[in-house]
């Protein structure tokens, strides 16, 4: 059985997958409570990478703005070489072992910045672990997107996807990999705590057909539950495969923007299309974690 756009398994305009200020985004979990209620968004999760300090405003700015909420976090994950997101739902967000595996994970981002910094002087752009830190508070939250909006503020590029393209990236100059979280570590901590694992924006990742097979294959062994099939990075076709590929493996359906800033972001808050076909979706396997505002 295949999904289909013209069966929509639900038309609740539900975004869970955002970044705020607390990570890489632009926004504060404020801002983007408002922006998100404004934009017809009804249930609404905040995602910060490896990061889940902003999950008490996130709840007091839901139930201002009137909307639903659930927790979220995106981890990162080492698999195959690659960097791969899982995004965490409706999970406890004071559990002890997520808040530390979360805490470890962050850990080595400040020395990977002073590598990308080093990295990026050898081909004549200095000052950039500064320069990055101006986006950021925190050096323990550093990112490649934060080095990028230098690097637009400075003039070397036009916009962070032209960044993207020249630098950063594997193979380019400023490129560091990280060690993160084991894709088993980070699934168990979303468990445990409660919540539901799922396969982030999976149409990024430059996996051949057998090493996708393999991620999701270790994925669903070690408990992950759900994948994103409508975000911001996918493209039509992208809905429809991985709408199948919930189908076929019997996972619940996620939908989020992947919204990062304004000026930046392919996708606004609550601009998706609805989820296809005959999917189950996040939500309702969630259903006793949503906080919602009559009830808070």
């Amino acid at each position: 059985m295949t999904a289909s756009y013209n069966d929509c398994v639900s038309i609740l305009n539900a975004d869970l997958h955002c970044h705020s200020t607390v990570s890489d985004g632009t926004l504060s979990p404020e801002a983007l409570a408002q922006r998100a209620a404004a934009n017809g968004v009804e249930l609404w999760a905040l995602t910060d990478h490896d990061e889940i300090g902003g999950q008490a405003r996130a709840r007091d700015a839901a139930r201002a703005a009137g909307i639903a909420w659930l927790s979220g976090v995106e981890v990162s994950v080492s698999f195959c070489g690659e960097t791969v997101h899982i995004v965490g739902l409706g999970f406890d967000p004071e559990d002890p072992q997520l808040v530390a595996g979360l805490g470890q994970t962050r850990g080595g981002r400040e020395a990977r910045a002073r590598d990308m910094a080093a990295s990026l002087a050898q081909v004549g752009i200095h000052g950039a672990f500064e320069g990055a830190l101006t986006y950021v508070g925190n050096p323990d939250l550093i990112s490649r997107t934060h080095f990028a909006r230098y690097l637009v503020e400075i003039g070397v590029c036009h916009d962070t996807p032209e960044v993207f393209r020249r630098f950063l990236t594997q193979g380019k100059p400023g490129f560091v990999p990280h060690r993160w979280a084991g894709l088993g570590e980070a699934v168990r901590w979303i468990r445990d705590a409660g919540g539901i694992a799922v396969v982030a924006h999976p149409g990024r990742y430059r996996f051949s057909p057998t090493e996708e097979y393999a991620l999701f294959t270790e994925f669903t062994g070690h408990g992950g539950q759900g994948v994103e099939v409508v975000t911001g990075s996918h493209t039509t076709a992208e809905y429809q495969k991985y709408a199948d590929l919930a189908i076929e493996l019997d996972l619940v359906a996620s939908r989020g923007s992947d919204f990062h800033s304004p000026t930046e972001s392919r996708t606004d808050l609550g601009k998706l299309p609805f989820l296809p076909g005959k999917l189950s979706p996040v939500w309702e396997a969630l259903d006793a974690r949503i906080v919602r505002p009559e009830a808070v």
